[in-house]
């Protein structure tokens, strides 16, 4: 829930712009900005991998992705102390290929987990 800041790392209005700011990273292929968005002890578990750093989960995106011609369309982004939660689906070329929700955690202004779900 949106809330004002309560002295966390992170004020609701941050921590939406920068979970807006990965999506735009990913999908505009930024892979220098996106790396700058995530911790150096980055995590993301998913259903098909966890990736356990920001250099790994960046050098997939940026050369083994299976799909990079994607984008995220976001549903809506709930956010609450310093965690983010966002509902969209990815899309390529107009046709939805999966639906998915992520889970947030951010430190010091940069995304620290990333729990992702898909269907």
């Amino acid at each position: 829930m949106d809330t004002e800041s309560d002295g966390t790392d992170t004020a609701p209005d941050d921590g939406r712009a920068l979970v807006r700011r990965y999506y735009d990273a990913l999908d505009e292929h930024d892979y220098d900005a996106l790396e700058e968005l995530l911790s150096p002890a980055f995590l993301q578990r998913r259903p098909d991998r966890t990736f356990e750093d920001r250099e790994t989960f960046v050098a997939f995106m940026r050369e083994k992705r299976p799909n990079p011609d994607t984008s995220h369309d976001l549903a809506s982004i709930v956010v609450g102390d310093d965690r983010v939660a966002v509902r969209g689906r990815v899309i390529d070329d107009g046709t939805t290929l999966f639906e998915f929700a992520d889970f947030f955690e951010l430190e010091s202004g940069q995304i620290d987990r990333l729990e992702t779900y898909s269907r």
